[in-house]
């Protein structure tokens, strides 16, 4: 039974871990006040302040108060939904205003197009929000790759470090577990899906990099299916 699904993480596996801490965080914490105040009112953003309040357990925080919070779960990178949410409608701006493009590794663009050719789906799972990978994709350095994708997985389908996250992947797909491949940079990712039943590799990028005792490539073009 061979694979006929890809899974891959984002951050450090897709794309520059520097490019989503260095540029799209600072972005985001820098613009995020000024987008509370004029979008407080704006349905997915007002349910985006009740989640918050919710989560750090402050029913009657102000807006100046849900600002404070959400901009120290920045600095932790927490991975909250609600924050995410908030995160990709502000790099939506970004993106649309030529603030910044989405870096995408070159073997990762060269194998979206063997992928497709092969016949084997994409999607992407990452902590930020589903909206923010499109952005990703769709605003890259190499233009829009979103079409090479089948779907994509954030928080809403489970937090990535358990087990339950990529079993509900696994259902959603209609795939056997075995049937599907992960790539991620980080290990207890890889054990999480690892025990859901998938096929997992580590994507090692950098030198400093932690790894463990699963199959490791350097480029996706180390892949052979």
């Amino acid at each position: 039974m061979g694979i006929r699904a890809i899974v891959v993480d984002t951050a450090g596996t897709t794309t520059e871990l520097n490019f989503i801490e260095d540029i799209l965080f600072p972005y985001s914490a820098k613009a995020l006040p000024a987008f509370l105040e004029e979008n407080q009112h704006h349905v997915l953003v007002e349910n985006c302040i009740c989640d918050v309040q919710d989560i750090a357990l402050e029913p009657e925080a102000d807006l100046a108060r849900v600002t404070e919070i959400l901009l120290q779960w920045i600095k932790e990178d927490r991975k909250a939904t609600p924050l995410k949410t908030i995160q990709g409608l502000i790099w939506k701006q970004g993106y649309a205003n030529g603030e910044f493009k989405g870096h995408i590794f070159p073997d990762f663009i060269e194998a979206l197009a063997d992928f497709k050719q092969k016949g084997i789906r994409v999607y992407s799972f990452s902590s930020g929000s589903v909206d923010a990978q499109k952005l990703l994709f769709s605003n890259s350095d190499a233009g829009d790759l979103t079409d090479k994708f089948n779907g994509h997985f954030d928080t809403r389908t489970g937090n990535k470090l358990f087990k339950q996250a990529y079993s509900n992947i696994v259902n959603t797909i209609s795939l056997s577990p075995k049937q599907i491949l992960f790539v991620s940079d980080v290990l207890e990712e890889l054990k999480a899906a690892s025990d859901a039943g998938m096929n997992v590799m580590q994507m090692v990028r950098y030198d400093d990099q932690r790894t463990g005792d699963v199959k490791q490539i350097n480029s996706f073009a180390d892949i052979t299916l």
